[in-house]
């Protein structure tokens, strides 16, 4: 039986896009390969979330985006970081870095 992808908390897709743009600008397709590849294939990202995600991104101001050739000659839309972007990834992560150490608290001690 196919193993299905686990729900993602509310907000976290963001802070994820986020991060995995740091190193680089990266077309649709290539972020969610890379979730999939660093999470060991347990974040498997839908097309139905993930470009919601990344135009509620570009809307922000905390990505940019512009039309290019693919890796294979296609056209593709790829995504960089700006420096606002980078701003709330900070933000963004200080305040999950908070709720999974108060989440694990819990687990730990109830």
């Amino acid at each position: 039986m196919p193993r299905s992808s686990p729900d993602i908390l509310p907000g976290t897709l963001d802070l994820l896009i986020l991060r995995v743009l740091t190193r680089e600008s990266m077309h649709g397709y290539g972020i969610t390969q890379r979730l999939k590849t660093l999470s060991n294939d347990v974040l498997l990202v839908g097309e139905s979330s993930l470009y919601p995600a990344l135009q509620r991104l570009l809307l922000n101001g905390y990505v940019d985006a512009e039309w290019a050739a693919s890796e294979n000659n296609r056209k593709a839309r790829y995504y960089t970081l700006t420096k606002a972007g980078r701003k709330q990834l900070a933000s963004e992560r200080a305040e999950f870095d908070q709720l999974v150490t108060a989440i694990q608290h819990v687990l730990n001690h109830a």
